[in-house]
């Protein structure tokens, strides 16, 4: 069976190359939109258990008083708080995005043991006012190297910010984002007092780390309930869960990927389907002539099935093994807004999954057709 299998593949050379290629190009397609929707939440991957975030209740755009640290801190089932504020900065020009945060430096780190920083980078960044951390990603994109000065223009926080990087942070785990900057709150602060007044003493959020997991959701109600009917009531929430609200602003793309992904396997099961349906109606007086030499329906179907995952396995792991070098040939416009963007081995298994199921789903009727295909009915068939 095996050898009639291959002899019938490759009966088509020309046929057979492009199904090959077909399939190759939908799990390519396929992996790379898998890839890029784990992108959007890896950082909800990454997120600790025992982290809370506290912000608004209104929204992430409204601040919150810094006076609110501590009485956080004060609350039983707390061992750390920080606090941070989103700063869209621009350095250069618009296009060189890139997550920028004033943050209460070096409690802020001292919270997120997943940043690795060398320890004389460390004391460097504590001493410096204006220091700045950076990640490892972020200062090969641009060729940062310890000691440099970067110029960041403010939009939202009016005034230039001058930033010495004092570090550069590697993550201890593949999905740690390394994109982003890191600076002295204090410093932004300080500017706010002269530039802004009615901005300055203002956070963006809390980060707050809990003894346990078990605490999280004791801690969070007691957190709300401290500063209900405030002017400034909060929200706490886990860190999953205040990464999973950034992700629910695209939620509508996300779908769209992932239904265009789906898609594009129908349209390549569609295509294969086709080309196993062609081979079997050349093949019907030989599938009779075997039938009267003895063959059974269940060896022909055998034949047909065995093409079919033949040419789905082939062009999968064509399409799988090309997936990684399209990663890399990503335009750095694009990988800029994405932390981690990394093909993962479920994705890779999830592509050889679909590759056997679109093989299987293929040589289904042609399978059923050849197995009840009568002698004299497919000898006398002209065409």
């Amino acid at each position: 069976m095996l050898k009639l299998i291959w002899r019938n593949t490759l009966r088509h050379p020309l046929r057979a190359g492009l199904t090959i290629l077909g399939m190759a190009l939908a799990i390519l397609a396929f992996a790379l939109l898998r890839t890029m929707v784990d992108a959007w939440y890896a950082g909800v991957d990454a997120s600790s258990p025992v982290r809370l975030v506290t912000r608004n209740a209104v929204s992430l755009v409204s601040p919150l008083p810094v006076a609110y640290q501590a009485k956080i801190k004060a609350l039983p089932g707390v061992t750390g708080v920080a606090h941070a504020y989103w700063f869209e900065g621009i350095y250069v020009d618009k296009k060189h995005f890139f997550p920028q945060f004033a943050a209460s430096l070096p409690g802020y780190l001292d919270l997120a043991p997943e940043l690795l920083i060398p320890e004389d980078q460390r004391l460097a960044l504590v001493r410096d006012r204006q220091g700045c951390l950076a990640g490892r990603k972020l200062a090969a994109r641009f060729g940062w190297k310890v000691g440099d000065v970067i110029q960041l223009k403010g939009t939202y926080f009016p005034g230039d910010y001058q930033l010495n990087l004092r570090a550069i942070y590697k993550g201890r785990d593949p999905a740690t984002d390394e994109t982003m900057l890191f600076f002295h709150w204090d410093y932004l602060n300080e500017q706010m007092k002269k530039l802004a007044p009615d901005r300055a003493d203002r956070v963006g959020w809390f980060l707050v780390q809990v003894a346990s997991p078990d605490l999280a959701g004791p801690v969070s109600e007691q957190i709300d309930a401290v500063f209900k009917n405030s002017l400034a009531e909060t929200l706490t929430e886990t860190e999953k869960a205040f990464n999973l609200g950034f992700v629910a602003m695209t939620e509508a793309i996300l779908l769209a990927i992932q239904a265009v992904s789906w898609l594009v396997i129908g349209v390549i099961l569609m295509v294969l389907a086709n080309t196993m349906a062609m081979g079997a109606r050349e093949r019907m007086k030989e599938y009779a002539v075997m039938k009267a030499m003895g063959f059974r329906p269940r060896f022909l179907s055998g034949v047909i099935l065995g093409e079919s995952m033949v040419l789905a396995v082939l062009g999968g792991l064509l399409g799988l093994a090309l997936t990684i070098p399209a990663i890399w040939a990503f335009p750095t416009a694009v990988l800029q807004y994405f932390g981690i963007f990394q093909v993962t081995l479920e994705t890779l298994a999830l592509g050889l999954g679909v590759s056997l199921t679109v093989g299987l789903l293929a040589a289904v009727l042609p399978a059923w057709r050849a197995a009840r295909v009568g002698i004299a009915e497919a000898m006398t068939k002209v065409g």
